[in-house]
């Protein structure tokens, strides 16, 4: 949808920077993520999700080859939110050697509540109301993007160590799992089945 036919006055920064880096039907997709009555994302995650676009336009750009789980880590290290800071600078500085102008490109960074102007101020967007299925759906699907940027991290550290010949290690699979026990009824849940259920057996007759 034409963003052109939202509300008037200044436009915001999230709107900016979707034709700054030319990303037509990522502000449909953003509220469409946001609104979704049973897999809705945060308004967090999609902050880290539009941001890595910025930065996947920005490699586009340049011709800079690379891959999706590089992308996600390469992101953090200039969000400083992993890594040393040696890695972090080295990331950087690789960029800036590939063309890439690093400080524009993080200071078009936005936050989460730049999203939720952008949502609610810029496009009108409001939540549908929610039960406390709804409510514990998107928890267990923050949940389980955590574990996955968990997987993803460790995989790409193994495969660091590897290629540098720090770690020797054959054909593998990186395996991260949340359970829950119940200190009172003593039953264990993986996180999922528990908020799936919407409790433990301390209820059970």
């Amino acid at each position: 949808m034409d963003e052109r036919n939202r509300s008037p006055g200044p436009m915001p920064k999230v709107a900016r920077l979707l034709e700054k880096y030319d990303l037509e039907g990522v502000g449909d997709e953003l509220e469409a993520q946001w609104t979704h009555p049973d897999d809705r994302k945060s308004l967090r995650a999609l902050a880290d999700s539009f941001n890595e676009r910025l930065l996947r336009a920005s490699l586009d750009a340049e011709r800079i080859d690379t891959i999706t789980e590089d992308v996600g880590h390469l992101y953090e290290l200039l969000d400083r939110t992993t890594g040393s800071r040696g890695e972090q600078l080295q990331a950087r500085r690789r960029l800036e050697r590939d063309g890439v102008d690093v400080e524009t490109l993080v200071d078009d960074f936005v936050s989460y509540g730049a999203i939720r102007s952008y949502l609610t101020s810029y496009r009108d967007a409001s939540l549908p109301e929610t039960t406390d299925g709804d409510v514990r759906r998107t928890e267990r699907n923050a949940i389980e993007g955590l574990r996955q940027r968990t997987v993803a991290v460790t995989e790409s550290k193994l495969a660091r160590l590897r290629n540098t010949d720090r770690l020797d290690i054959g054909s593998h699979r990186v395996l991260a799992n949340v359970q829950v026990v119940c200190e009172d009824c003593h039953s264990q849940y993986d996180i999922s089945e528990l908020l799936e259920a919407g409790g433990c057996d301390c209820d059970a007759p």
